[in-house]
């Protein structure tokens, strides 16, 4: 089993600035993937942004220029940096891993953003 524990969500004015961190813990073989969902009310989860193993990012268009995810491969944790956050940006925010074909979830962080 992995846990992941996310850290770092908040209520932040538009265009300010969060971080926020995904620790993993536990059984760690090989993580092919970590990153962030996000699921604001009465929509459904989406992809925020990825890192593979090897240190190649995918990010959500609608957060492309704004956020950047970053990984600590010997502390096992995950980092978004969130710029120029808007309100449309509110959401629970999901840490995810991908390891072998397993994936597993945090519980989830509140991002709200107020205009």
């Amino acid at each position: 089993q992995v846990q992941l524990v996310e850290s770092g969500g908040g209520l932040v004015q538009a265009g300010g600035s969060l971080r926020l961190s995904c620790a993993a813990s536990g059984s760690i073989f090989s993580i092919n993937a970590m990153g962030w969902y996000r699921q604001a009310p009465g929509k459904e989860r989406e992809m925020v942004a990825l890192i593979m193993s090897g240190g190649s990012t995918n990010y959500a268009d609608s957060v492309k220029g704004r956020f950047t995810i970053s990984r600590d491969n010997a502390k096992n944790t995950v980092y978004l940096q969130m710029n120029s956050l808007k309100p449309e940006d509110t959401a629970v925010y999901y840490c995810y891993s991908l390891q072998s074909v397993r994936s597993y979830w945090g519980q989830g962080t509140q991002v709200t953003v107020s205009s």
